[in-house]
């Protein structure tokens, strides 16, 4: 299931970031932090969404929440998206191609 995922540029994630803006958090982390099961739980909904957002109950501190979102990106394979307050977006692409709900554009748009 290890799939090498493109690093995304910054109008890609601003661009997720946008579709991002009307979801709501599907994982809660908690407590225990970042466990198998809360792993579980983040794979399974990136197979779903693609593009999920993650709440921080317990965390306050920045820095807590920039380790724990590295924690998730590198045991999922996911790449964090943004950050606003105690929520994270996260996006990890579908690796089949005829299940994937998100085209990200190629190129950076003309304004």
């Amino acid at each position: 299931m290890e799939e090498i995922v493109e690093k995304l540029a910054g109008f890609q994630k601003k661009y997720l970031r946008g579709l991002a803006h009307g979801l709501k958090p599907v994982v809660i982390v908690g407590q225990s932090g970042v466990s198998p099961s809360l792993v579980k739980s983040v794979n399974e909904a990136l197979m779903v969404h693609e593009l999920i957002k993650i709440k921080f109950n317990e965390y306050k501190e920045k820095e807590q929440k920039k380790q724990l979102c590295e924690r998730i990106q590198n045991e999922t394979g996911c790449e964090t998206v943004g950050m606003i307050g105690h929520t994270a977006i996260f996006f990890r692409r579908h690796p089949d191609p005829e299940k994937r709900k998100i085209s990200i554009p190629k190129r950076q748009p003309r304004s």
